[in-house]
């Protein structure tokens, strides 16, 4: 390969998805590390003329920092495939995959990893009749960073569900709640960098919680025992490797301990473009190793690539 200072990188950003403003954070600090490790950066905030854009740069490798629907579901994947320009993170098909929830379930299903109990329902079926026993988890289908999740739990004076205000298609997937703590494993390559624990004083770890520095308190290395640390690592590397993820991923999964040690791990999803945001997780994990941001974001690049 060419030295970084002779290399183009396209980092995309922003986009059409309701996590627009998130991938824009991404993007910039994305952007900002290239920049210092010697790469030349074009900054494009994804429009629908990003083709004819990327035509006119013609970069020789595109930074994949958008999230959610069209950048992270495997469309803006198979754009760069029929330019032929190299992209950062997962393939068309692991992209598909991950994003939609309920196939991605059954892979894990599938690949024998604790998954939980789960149906997707039409979202007239869920109205005004619990679909579970509370608690139960609501979410859409194929959207990210807990946007559209709602935690229905016994006693609060509500409908289960509203459907004319869901605005995430004519389907939900419900499950049922998993108490416990929130554990997430950042994976790079073929290996699990560690596993993080995040508490928050929302009542689950929502978008707010996610985003809005102070809210959340990350505790890295996960203050697990050893062997449940290695549990969780080896989950998050299997559920990455079941879905044929490349590159960084995110693995999320809730640790119910609340029966006492061991407790029992489960696998909620793969994120396959996770935030690098000033609040984010993998960049966390990442330093925790001795990696830094700038050699996090330049190892990506160099390994980019077309094709699954």
């Amino acid at each position: 390969m060419s030295p970084a200072s002779k290399r183009h990188v396209a980092v995309l950003m922003g986009g059409r998805s309701t996590e627009r403003e998130v991938s824009l954070v991404s993007g910039k600090a994305v952007a900002s590390a290239l920049e210092r490790k010697g790469f030349r950066v074009s900054p494009v905030d994804v429009g629908r003329d990003v083709a004819s854009v990327l035509a006119g740069l013609r970069p020789d490798v595109c930074f994949n920092a958008l999230h959610g629907r069209y950048g992270e579901d495997g469309c803006m994947q198979g754009l760069l495939e029929v330019l032929g320009i190299p992209y950062t993170h997962s393939g068309v098909l692991a992209s598909a995959l991950a994003m939609d929830k309920p196939t991605a379930k059954r892979l894990f299903a599938e690949a024998g990893l604790p998954i939980a109990e789960g149906r997707v329902f039409a979202k007239g079926d869920v109205v005004s009749v619990h679909p579970f026993d509370p608690p139960y988890v609501i979410k859409p289908r194929n959207e990210g960073s807990s946007v559209g999740v709602t935690i229905v739990f016994a006693g609060d004076n509500r409908p289960p569900f509203d459907a004319k205000s869901w605005p995430f298609g004519e389907t939900v997937l419900i499950e049922r709640y998993v108490p416990g703590r929130e554990i997430q494993v950042a994976v790079m390559g073929d290996r699990a960098l560690g596993a993080i624990e995040i508490r928050t004083d929302h009542r689950f770890y929502d978008y707010e919680a996610k985003y809005i520095p102070g809210v959340s308190r990350h505790l890295m290395p996960a203050p697990i025992t050893p062997s449940a640390y290695e549990e969780a690592c080896r989950l998050g590397l299997a559920a990455h490797q079941a879905l044929g993820c490349r590159g960084v991923s995110r693995t999320d999964l809730r640790y119910d301990d609340t029966g006492g040690e061991p407790g029992r791990f489960v696998v909620l999803e793969v994120n396959t473009q996770p935030g690098m945001t000033p609040t984010s997780l993998v960049p966390e994990i990442a330093a925790h190793q001795g990696i830094g941001f700038d050699d996090l974001v330049a190892w990506m690049v160099e390994g980019a690539r077309c094709g699954d």
